[in-house]
């Protein structure tokens, strides 16, 4: 497989229609080599439009969905960034090269053992990598300026959004299967959100996902 030709059709063919313009996105996808957190069984399939199993039930998002929500959390130099769910590291190393610093949160031992390797591997010195539950926000350094859930949830736990600064952007995917809402909600002001829903997709649910009571817009 001819790496480079294959990184370039996955960013033209996937990820440029799928609403992906912002020119930094893309290069950024470049920079950061997907087939370095990709497991070696799956190698072949790096580039693919596909979610690509990591253990644990878990998976890598689509190419094109890790791109899009990059773009739609317009993350900047000086934020400090909430990861749930490191998987393989691989989103938290493209968060990393835009923010100040992302702290990703990981409840299975072994993906944050997979995600902290592959993360020091790409140099990414600006990742710290926890073990933990963290499916209902994680206050340890809180308040955050980008929260990202890279699993879904049925419904959005409220300490999610207390755990926002005035400014914040959070990506979620809402609901349950077969339909979810890949959601961007923005912090504009104390205790005022605003929220928009991007486009429908479906994603595995993160461990202990909220089942009970419900926030909405």
């Amino acid at each position: 497989m001819n790496i480079e030709q294959a990184r370039f059709n996955m960013v033209e063919n996937q990820i440029r229609p799928w609403e992906v313009l912002d020119q930094q996105v893309l290069d950024l996808l470049y920079v950061v080599k997907r087939e370095d957190f990709v497991p070696t069984a799956y190698q072949a399939l790096a580039f693919s439009d596909m979610e690509i199993p990591i253990g644990r039930g878990e998976h890598m998002w689509q190419p094109k969905l890790e791109a899009r929500v990059l773009q739609e959390l317009a993350v900047k130099p000086a934020d400090e960034v909430l990861e749930i769910g490191t998987g393989s590291g691989y989103f938290a190393a493209l968060l990393a090269h835009r923010a100040q610093h992302v702290y990703s949160v990981e409840i299975h031992s072994e993906l944050k053992a997979l995600g902290e390797a592959s993360l020091r591997r790409a140099g990414a010195a600006n990742v710290t990598v926890e073990l933990g539950d963290g499916a209902c926000g994680w206050t340890k350094h809180a308040p955050y300026d980008i929260i990202v859930l890279t699993g879904s949830t049925p419904v959005l736990p409220q300490q999610f959004l207390q755990q926002m600064k005035v400014g914040a952007r959070l990506f979620a995917v809402v609901g349950n299967p077969p339909v979810m809402a890949a959601r961007l909600i923005t912090c504009t002001g104390e205790g005022i959100y605003n929220s928009i829903d991007l486009l429908e997709t479906s994603i595995a649910p993160l461990a202990n996902a909220l089942a009970g009571e419900r926030f909405s817009f």
